[in-house]
């Protein structure tokens, strides 16, 4: 909670990342790309998506590359002597 806390503060997080803060559910997501998607067809453009399955992205994130850009967004501590 803490590290939310600071990234909130910091003004870190983007307005579109969803799903772990408040007032930005997944379900809140859907509802904004299914209005982008109808505001794009109401003035005749061709709307197209891609979907990826993302359920082990974390698993194959280079976490050296994350504690780095953590490290360079201010978040310091015992997390970094590992």
């Amino acid at each position: 909670m803490r590290l939310y806390e600071y990234l909130q503060k910091a003004n870190i997080l983007n307005d579109y990342q969803f799903g772990f803060r408040k007032h930005h559910s997944t379900s809140l997501l859907l509802i904004d790309v299914v209005d982008s998607i109808y505001s794009h067809l109401d003035l005749d453009e061709i709307v197209m998506g891609i979907y990826v399955d993302l359920c082990k992205a974390f698993e194959t994130a280079n976490h050296d590359i994350l504690l780095y850009k953590l490290y360079n967004y201010g978040v310091h501590g015992n997390v970094f002597l590992v």
